[in-house]
């Protein structure tokens, strides 16, 4: 499920350059029976804030994680003085705060069926870009047709393909491709993250916040390529066909297909 925010009138401020960007998100059901992930684009004046999450089906209560998740992301996001002081402590007390809330939704089950999500999150304001991810939901800086960084999963094959035992094809079919080794949720022990910090953008730079079922059937470099233009064609239509097709390929196999991406325009 995809919602988009916009400045409330009462939180616009004239401080910091304003963000020139196009942006769009989407989430699409594919093969399953209910779509457990959220997704938001928050666009302020001088900041803006794209989440994606999971909410892990194998799990009870994977939908109200999700909800839960990204409710505390965009509600601290909206209470917080834009631009953001700190975005680094800002994702990483806010995702800290969504897995306690998440925690304690699932405290009267038994851990292994407690509510659980995946989650990627990116801030951009000014010409810098921020974003943390926990589990296998991605964040990825698209630059000139590349792939100029992303997010690595928190996850065993993740592991396996870093270290050269496995091919990024391998990957696509590997039997413990669905299992994450991190989560919002279940253990009360906060959650390894991954936040990174400042990253420069360049005119024209995309960020892009993903589930597993957006890339599991894409390849880096086809969401590279598919998202190169400088706005021909818009961001809208370019995230509709790639994620449509990733629901294509999964066939009845297909997960949620949950995107949003930014595209920066480059300074005022």
């Amino acid at each position: 499920m995809a919602e988009c925010y916009k400045t409330p009138p009462s939180l616009a401020n004239d401080e910091g350059p304003r963000l020139r960007i196009d942006y769009a998100e989407l989430s699409l059901i594919g093969a399953r029976e209910d779509n457990q992930d959220r997704v938001a684009a928050a666009v302020a004046e001088h900041a803006a804030m794209l989440v994606a999450v999971d909410g892990m089906g194998g799990h009870a209560d994977g939908e109200r994680a999700a909800d839960i998740t990204l409710k505390v992301l965009v509600e601290a996001f909206w209470h917080t003085p834009q631009p953001l002081f700190d975005p680094i402590g800002f994702l990483h007390l806010t995702l800290g705060r969504a897995h306690d809330e998440v925690v304690q939704l699932g405290t009267p089950l038994p851990l292994e069926n407690r509510p659980r999500a995946t989650c990627a999150v990116c801030i951009v304001q000014g010409d810098s870009a921020y974003w943390a991810h926990v589990g296998d939901s991605r964040v990825y800086q698209l630059r000139a047709g590349g792939i100029a960084a992303r997010t690595r999963d928190h996850s065993h094959v993740e592991f396996l393909l870093r270290e050269g035992v496995i091919t990024a094809e391998q990957v696509l079919n590997h039997p413990m491709r669905n299992f994450v080794e991190s989560c919002i949720g279940g253990d009360p022990i906060l959650p390894e993250m991954a936040i990174t910090g400042r990253r420069r953008l360049a005119p024209n730079d995309v960020l892009l916040v993903c589930t597993d079922g957006f890339w599991g059937n894409l390849t880096d470099e086809d969401i590279a390529a598919s998202l190169a233009g400088g706005g021909t064609p818009p961001l809208r239509d370019s995230l509709s066909r790639l994620a449509e097709r990733a629901v294509l390929i999964g066939g009845g196999a297909s997960d949620n297909t949950t995107v949003a991406a930014l595209r920066w325009m480059g300074p005022q």
